[in-house]
C-alpha cells in the first residue's frame, strides 16, 4: 500500500511539472515574446470581391453603343477602421466630418465585420490622390470595377442605365446573390437583359498587414476564383438611323418615332422626344443628373413609343376596313356617300365609291358606315344587345392586330393601350345606356382608343406581311454569334384573311401618290411607298400629326410609325419626317435639293407654317 501511495505522489509531480511547463511557455509568448502577435497582425486575410466586365452592347452593323471605364470604390470595413485620424481622412478624401460620420454610421448598420462601399466611383485622378495616403488608415482599401460610358449621345431610352441596389431589391429574394454597392440594370436594355450583361463575380484572397498593405495573396490563390466577364449584346438598331431620326425631332418636338423590320420584327430606331444624352446617367453626378431630368416638364425620361397612348386618329380607318371585309360586310368595290349629317370630313373630296378612294382621301362618313355595319348586324332584336354583341365581335378582330394588349417588347414599362368592349360601355352609360351613335368616335380612331407608338409601326409592319408579325424586339443576339430569344422568331397572325390586304395596300399606295400622303412620296428615287395620314384631335391644343408606311410596297424593308405632338395635320410633319427616314435608310442619303429644305424645315421646325 504504502508502494502504491507513493506513485500516486509521483503521478502528481508529473502532472504539476507539466502544467507548470505549459504556464511558463504561455507567460513567455503572451508577455515577453511579441513575435506571434506581430506574424498575426501582419497576416489577416482580406476578401475582395473581383467584379466582372459587363457585356458590351452594339448596333447591328458592330457600332459599339455601350462600353466599360474603369472606376474605384473605397471600401470600408467598420470593425478595423478604429483608432484614425478622422479629420485627416475627411481632408483627404473631401469630406466633413458630418458626412464621414453618415457614411461610417450606413456601413455599421449594414455590418461591422463586412466590407461595404464608402465613397463610390472615384476617377482616376481621385484613386490616385488618396492611394499612397491609405497606409495611414486601417480599415479602408480600394475595389477596382467598372461603371458604363457611351461612345455616341444616342437611343438612351433604350439603352437605359445601371445603378446601386437599394436596401429594398436587397431585401427582396428576387435578388438573391446581390450585396450591399453592387450595380444592376435599373431601366432599359440593362435591366431586361440583366442576367446575361452582369457576368459572374469573382473573389480574390489577399493577405494585408495592420495597417492595410497587401502582403500577398493567401496560399498562393488556391482559393481565389476568377471573374466572368457578362455577354455581350447585338441589337437591331441602326446607329445611324437613330441619330438621324433624333436630328428630325430635335428643337423641342415632342412625340415618337418607330421603325421595324417587317421581315424579322427587329426595331430599326426607337425614337422619343425630346430625349437625353445617355451620359447623364453614368458616373458620380447620376443622382444628381437624373433628379434634374425628373423635374423637368417636358418629362425627358418618358419612354414614350413603349408609355405614351394616344389615340390612332385615321390611320386606324385601315383596320376598320381589313375587319369589315373579313366580317363580309365590305369589299374593295363598296361606296358609301360623304355624308356630313353623320360625321364631319376632314375636307371636300370626289365621291368615295370604293375603298381605294375612301382610303385616298381618309372619307370619316365613309368609315362611320363600315364600323356600324361591322357593329350593327341585326342579330338580335334588342339593338342594344346587337351592338354589344357587334362591339365585342369587333374587339376579338382588334387585339389580334396588337392593340390592347402588350407586344412582348424585349423592353421593360410597355403600355397596353386601350380598344373599347361592351363591359367597358357597360361601366359608363350602364347595360342598356348606348347605341353605335354612342361609340361612333371610334371609327375613325378617336374616342375611348389608345396605342402606342410601338403598336402603330407594328401595325404597318402587320400590313407590309400581308397579315402577320414578328413580335418586336431591341435584342439581335444574345453573344455575337447568338440569336433572339425564341419567342421573337414565330410569327402571329391576325384573324383578317391575307386576302384581304392587297386592296389595303393598294389604297395606302394611294394615299402617297394623289391622296393626303403626297408629301411623303418617293418617286424620285423609284420607290412605291405605301402610307396612311393621321391628324389626331387634340382638346388641349393643336392637333398631334400621325403617319405609318412602309417600303418598297412589294418587299419591304423597313414599316414605321410617326407621331408628333402638337403639329397639325398628318400631311405637314408625320408624313415627310416618314419618308425621310424611308430614304435615309434604303440609300444613305437624301439625295435632292428640294427634300433637303424639307429635311431642315423638319428640323428647324419650318413645317410648322406649311398649314398656315
Amino acid at each position: 500500500m504504502k508502494y502504491l501511495e507513493g506513485r500516486k505522489y509521483v503521478i502528481q509531480a508529473i502532472f504539476i511539472a507539466i502544467g507548470a511547463v505549459y504556464l511558463i511557455k504561455l507567460f513567455y509568448i503572451q508577455v515577453l515574446d511579441d513575435s506571434y502577435k506581430t506574424a498575426a497582425e501582419s497576416n489577416a486575410m482580406r476578401r475582395v470581391v473581383q467584379y466582372p466586365f459587363r457585356g458590351l452592347v452594339y448596333d447591328r452593323n458592330g457600332v459599339l453603343l455601350v462600353e466599360n471605364t474603369p472606376v474605384y470604390d473605397l471600401m470600408v470595413v467598420p470593425k478595423e477602421a478604429r483608432a484614425i485620424d478622422t479629420l485627416e481622412f475627411c481632408r483627404l478624401v473631401g469630406l466633413t466630418l458630418l458626412e464621414y460620420r453618415e457614411k461610417i454610421t450606413a456601413a455599421k448598420k449594414y455590418s461591422y465585420v463586412k466590407p461595404s462601399p464608402f465613397l463610390q466611383r472615384l476617377s482616376n485622378t481621385e484613386f490616385a490622390a488618396i492611394q499612397d495616403n491609405l497606409v495611414d488608415f486601417p480599415g479602408f482599401y480600394i475595389n477596382a470595377r467598372t461603371v458604363r460610358s457611351y461612345p455616341h449621345s444616342s437611343l438612351a431610352h433604350a439603352l437605359g442605365y445601371i445603378g446601386e441596389i437599394s436596401p429594398r431589391q436587397l431585401e427582396d429574394s428576387t435578388y438573391h446573390g446581390y450585396r450591399q454597392g453592387d450595380y444592376l440594370g435599373i431601366s432599359g436594355i440593362e435591366r431586361e437583359y440583366e442576367k446575361y450583361l452582369m457576368g459572374k463575380r469573382g473573389v480574390k484572397y489577399t493577405m494585408v498587414n495592420v495597417r492595410g498593405i497587401e502582403k500577398g495573396s493567401f496560399k498562393n490563390g488556391a482559393y481565389d476564383t476568377l471573374s466572368e466577364a457578362g455577354q455581350n449584346l447585338v441589337t437591331t438598331i441602326d446607329l445611324k438611323l437613330q441619330e438621324y431620326g433624333e436630328k428630325l425631332m430635335s428643337g423641342g418636338k415632342v412625340g415618337s418615332m418607330v421603325a421595324i423590320e417587317p421581315s424579322t420584327g427587329e426595331i430599326l430606331a426607337l425614337v422619343s422626344a425630346p430625349y437625353f444624352d445617355p451620359s447623364l446617367l453614368t458616373g458620380k453626378e447620376l443622382g444628381n443628373n437624373y433628379m434634374k431630368l425628373l423635374r423637368d416638364p417636358a418629362k425627358p425620361l418618358f419612354n414614350r413609343p413603349l408609355m405614351a397612348t394616344y389615340p390612332p386618329g385615321s390611320i386606324f380607318k385601315l383596320a376598320q376596313a381589313l375587319i369589315a371585309m373579313q366580317e363580309g360586310v365590305l369589299t374593295p368595290e363598296t361606296g358609301y356617300p360623304c355624308n356630313w349629317s353623320l360625321v364631319k370630313c376632314s375636307h371636300r373630296h370626289p365621291y368615295p365609291a370604293n375603298l381605294n378612294i375612301a382610303i385616298e382621301n381618309s372619307c370619316n362618313p365613309y368609315f362611320y358606315q363600315v364600323f356600324r355595319s361591322v357593329v350593327n348586324r341585326g342579330k338580335y332584336r334588342n339593338v342594344y344587345e346587337d351592338v354589344r354583341q357587334g362591339l365585342d365581335n369587333w374587339n376579338k378582330h382588334i387585339k389580334t392586330f396588337g392593340f390592347a394588349s402588350s407586344l412582348d417588347i424585349d423592353l421593360p414599362g410597355e403600355k397596353k393601350g386601350l380598344m373599347p368592349s361592351a363591359k367597358f360601355y357597360d361601366r359608363i352609360y350602364k347595360r342598356d345606356g348606348w347605341k353605335y351613335p354612342t361609340i361612333y368616335s371610334v371609327s375613325i380612331g378617336q374616342g375611348e382608343t389608345g396605342v402606342t407608338p410601338l403598336q402603330m409601326a407594328n401595325f404597318a409592319a402587320t400590313i407590309a406581311n400581308r397579315g402577320y408579325y414578328y413580335k418586336p424586339h431591341i435584342v439581335r443576339s444574345v453573344g455575337e454569334k447568338g440569336k433572339p430569344l425564341p419567342e421573337y422568331l414565330v410569327k402571329n397572325y391576325t384573324s383578317v384573311d391575307p386576302m384581304y390586304f392587297p386592296p389595303v395596300i393598294d389604297g395606302m399606295q394611294m394615299v402617297v401618290e394623289k391622296g393626303t400622303g403626297r408629301n411623303a412620296s418617293l418617286k424620285h428615287i423609284g420607290v412605291v411607298l405605301c402610307g396612311k395620314t393621321g391628324t389626331v384631335q387634340n382638346p388641349h391644343g393643336k392637333d398631334h400629326s400621325v403617319f405609318i408606311a412602309f417600303a418598297p410596297k412589294d418587299d419591304p424593308k423597313i414599316a414605321i410609325a410617326v407621331y408628333v405632338e402638337n403639329a397639325g395635320s398628318g400631311a405637314n410633319a408625320g408624313a415627310p419626317m416618314a419618308s425621310l427616314m424611308i430614304e435615309k435608310y434604303l440609300t444613305g442619303t437624301i439625295k435632292t435639293k428640294y427634300r433637303q429644305r424639307w429635311e431642315a424645315d423638319m428640323i428647324n421646325g419650318g413645317f410648322y407654317k406649311w398649314g398656315d
